[in-house]
């Protein structure tokens, strides 16, 4: 009996002092318990002494896993007194569960606290950078403005004898629109005026598509030259007359896809057409001036090599309700002021703004002593083109000898 009161206080003292370690609550109430343990000699107490053992042993025990190891591994390495050196068993009893606690792996942390992390929405950065990299050339507002004042009279080549003037206003729709595509595919690397004389020989002989196929070669090309490269253009005027009268009863196709598959029909012709036949706005149409004017004025991120890159690089940035009027507002103001060759600077509205203003033109002049050369006493007129192509072919290599 006294042997177990012995090992009964041994036991609470290794409790009392385990759990004083880590708890604020026997901290505060070990006295008490310290005083009890003293009176483990009588039978009375000892038995009050064992169902308090039993009592705390089950606390022990519903501790969790990790607190019991941190706590008895903290007994064993920093209070080795504790343990009792006697050989009535209790030392027998502690040290297996202290050997398996301190051999078992550490359990996870239970209840720790998650770190905030800071969302960010995509919505946001790509509104941000599309934002950020919108780009549109500086003072282009106020440049058009005075392209725009410059071009108000109407007076221009292209305003009398473009392909809006070119068709027959009494035809039917689609021989309106068949003559539509007619004029710009002969507009080609030819000035304005030598297309609409030749629309109207071949108005007068007749433009429509059934008409044109039903037209021998030497026929159509003495009509009409003399436009650039006009033996080409009797060839594609035939192919395409026929495709359509196949394909669309005489008319046109209603879509730039169909009619950039029309031979000698490029995107500019595709999309001048569907401005001007179909009234839709399907994009830009840069030619020549188009293009050589725009890269002057700086009007694009970087120089283009080609109409095409510029219809691109001006579909960018140019609001889409101006699309339909920049052609006829470049095209007219390149044939009298922009021109190719010697510019016209020091009346032009935007000589100050311009980066290309009272610069060298391009090396593209007539050689001295050419018969295009301008003689000493020879004036620029602002409304006429120099006698060289605007992209810079003489007129002899544009029209060759016409048909016999």
């Amino acid at each position: 009996m006294l042997r177990n009161v012995r090992c009964g206080k041994t036991r609470l003292c290794y409790v009392v002092q385990s759990l004083k370690m880590s708890s604020p609550y026997f901290m505060q109430s070990s006295s008490v318990l310290t005083r009890s343990s003293s009176l483990g000699a009588g039978g009375g107490p000892a038995a009050s002494l064992r169902s308090k053992l039993s009592s705390r042993q089950r606390d022990v025990d519903a501790v969790p896993a990790r607190k019991v190891k941190v706590e008895e591994a903290t007994v064993s390495e920093e209070k080795p007194s504790l343990t009792p050196s006697s050989s009535d068993g209790c030392q027998e009893r502690l040290r297996p569960i202290t050997e398996i606690e301190a051999s078992s792996p550490p359990p996870p942390p239970r209840g720790r606290r998650r770190r905030q992390v800071k969302v960010e929405y995509d919505e946001d950065d790509g509104a941000s950078r599309v934002k950020a990299e919108h780009w549109e050339p500086p003072d282009w507002t106020k440049q058009l403005g005075f392209i725009r004042e410059m071009r108000s009279g109407r007076d221009a080549p292209v305003d009398n004898m473009g392909a809006e003037k070119c068709y027959d206003t009494q035809a039917p729709a689609h021989v309106r629109r068949f003559q539509v595509l007619v004029s710009l595919m002969l507009s080609s690397q030819t000035k304005d005026q030598v297309t609409g004389a030749a629309m109207q020989r071949l108005r007068a002989h007749g433009c429509t598509a059934e008409n044109i196929v039903a037209t021998d070669d030497k026929k159509l090309g003495e009509l009409i030259y003399p436009v650039g490269f006009w033996r080409n253009k009797v060839k594609f005027l035939k192919q395409t007359s026929a495709m359509l009268v196949t394909e669309f009863g005489g008319d046109i196709p209603n879509s730039v896809e169909g009619l950039v598959r029309l031979p000698g029909v490029g995107p500019k012709m595709a999309h001048l057409a569907m401005d001007i036949a179909w009234d839709q706005v399907s994009g830009i149409g840069v030619d020549t001036h188009v293009h050589r004017i725009s890269n002057r004025l700086g009007w694009l991120k970087k120089p283009t090599k080609n109409p095409e890159d510029t219809r691109k690089a001006l579909e960018e940035w140019l609001p889409r309700e101006l699309w339909s009027e920049i052609n006829w507002l470049l095209v007219g103001f390149g044939q009298q002021v922009c021109l190719p060759v010697s510019p016209l600077c020091s009346v032009c509205l935007n000589q100050h703004s311009c980066p290309s203003a009272h610069k060298c033109s391009p090396a593209k002049r007539p050689k001295p002593g050419s018969p295009r050369s301008p003689g000493p006493s020879r004036k620029f007129k602002v409304e006429s083109e120099p006698e060289q192509e605007s992209d810079g072919r003489s007129k002899s290599a544009a029209n060759q000898k016409p048909p016999d």
